[in-house]
């Protein structure tokens, strides 16, 4: 079994652990979502469901990291001390779940290196119309020669920084580049507070505001209340392992509870202060801003095309972007290279060759999904297979992979929840309560079948 790096510092940890969790929902779907259920209202009850909820689960897998040292590989196994234990079943269709994941958000990863360079080139200066702007993100979509080269230089880059080790790569990249990150997010946040429609956006964005409920009554309200539990829990990436494989490099000193919160405040700091950004330039150019997704590669890109210096601030944006998603593709990629070496006990160097080429070929399906495979809607409408990819890992392997987590831990013949407990309080900070283990076995697993039930709901009931 090769030897197990460690993180060199606690900066180091939190930070790629941080990487982890902060990726491009973020940044598109979260401010989104406040300005549509009622500002800060909405952030007010996200913020209670990420503490009940999505705490007490990050709690757990890194736990699971820590105690037994090992990825999904072996994990299992090893807090049980068998080879025969049957919960170790669970790992191959977590495990398969990254490279699911890893199918389209390498896709997705290659648009903002192309946007992020064809932006500060000033190519997209010209794009002053939303139509405009628009063709430009068709043409890209319809050109797979354009999406390839950029699909294959984020890969590249994320699995040559994992290449290079935990420390001499992962860490020593990922931490600088996570503090230009936010470098980069308080710079375009300050500089949103100069455009004229700052006040309006910013109104608009986190005043509580109850238009919501009132339009649709209770429904309205339990809508809300949906729309803000599934965001505190798939913001965090909970159930493929992704986070356990972190806490298998960190060290004890602190306990998981108090970890667990910074990484939890510096995803939440990033998702506000996008909102900071986006909105006042909405508000500013007369930009209607509940547009979800289409906000991003559209609307954002005419807008910076009609402001001073528009190309540099653009670019800066998908500067931003594109290190949000980087952050998350090196720290996935880390957990399926680990996972390779221990399942096939080979070196990180050959994990990471036989792992490039994999990624770059199961990529493809969702790549020629815009434009050589346009015709299949797997959801009818404009569906892509994206879409399909996404429900897979969102509304199937995340969700189910949590229950997983809560199971192991608090059911008879899985790890048990004393064992939980003493390895989540090691060290200095808040500690888990004792009490807590009818809350986790009972009321967590309520919670995330709900999430499982609402997410169906939203692809096949309407």
């Amino acid at each position: 079994m090769p030897t197990r790096e460690h993180f060199s510092s606690r900066l180091g940890f939190v930070l790629i652990a941080a990487g982890c969790a902060i990726g491009l929902g973020n940044v598109w779907r979260f401010p989104f979502i406040v300005g549509q259920y009622g500002g800060a209202l909405f952030v007010l009850i996200y913020i209670f469901f990420l503490l009940a909820f999505g705490l007490p689960l990050l709690t757990m897998e890194l736990a699971i990291g820590r105690a037994s040292r090992r990825s999904l590989a072996h994990s299992f196994e090893t807090l049980q001390g068998t080879k025969d234990s049957k919960w170790r079943y669970n790992k191959y269709w977590m495990i398969a779940g990254n490279y699911v994941l890893m199918s389209f958000y390498s896709v997705v990863t290659g648009w903002m290196l192309y946007y992020c360079i064809k932006s500060f080139t000033g190519e997209f200066a010209v794009l002053s119309t939303a139509q405009a702007a628009g063709e430009a993100f068709g043409h890209m979509l319809s050109s797979p020669a354009d999406m390839l080269v950029s699909m294959i230089a984020v890969v590249s880059l994320g699995f040559g920084i994992c290449a290079l080790g935990l420390r001499k790569g992962v860490e020593r990249i990922t931490k600088p580049l996570m503090i230009v990150l936010f470098c980069l997010l308080i710079f375009l946040a300050l500089r949103s507070a100069f455009l004229p429609g700052f006040k309006e956006g910013i109104t608009y964005y986190l005043n509580p505001n109850l238009d919501y409920v009132n339009k649709y009554g209770i429904k309205g309200f339990f809508e809300i209340l949906s729309a803000a539990m599934a965001q505190a829990f798939f913001t965090l990436s909970i159930g493929i392992g992704a986070i356990q494989i972190f806490g298998t490099y960190m060290s004890s000193q602190n306990t998981l509870a108090s970890e667990a919160v910074t990484i939890l405040s510096l995803d939440t700091t990033v998702a506000l202060l996008s909102g900071f950004i986006i909105f006042p330039a909405c508000f500013s150019y007369g930009v209607e801003p509940g547009q979800g997704p289409g906000l991003i590669f559209v609307t954002l890109v005419s807008v910076f095309s009609n402001m001073d210096s528009g190309y540099l601030w653009g670019g800066f944006f998908f500067l931003f972007m594109f290190f949000a998603a980087i952050s998350t593709l090196i720290a996935v990629f880390e957990n399926i290279i680990a996972i390779g070496m221990e399942l096939f006990n080979t070196s990180r160097r050959r994990a990471v060759m036989v792992n490039f080429v994999v990624i770059l070929v199961i990529s493809l399906p969702c790549l020629f999904g815009f434009n050589v495979l346009s015709d299949f809607h797997p959801f009818g409408g404009g569906s892509t297979l994206l879409d399909l990819e996404d429900f897979i890992v969102s509304n199937n392997i995340l969700p189910f992979g949590a229950l997983c987590y809560v199971a192991f831990i608090t059911w008879r013949g899985g790890w048990g929840f004393d064992n939980y407990l003493k390895e989540a309080n090691t060290g200095r900070g808040l500690k888990i309560p004792s009490w807590g283990i009818t809350y986790y076995r009972f009321i967590l697993p309520i919670v995330i079948f709900l999430l499982i039930v609402y997410g169906y709901f939203g692809v096949f009931g309407k």
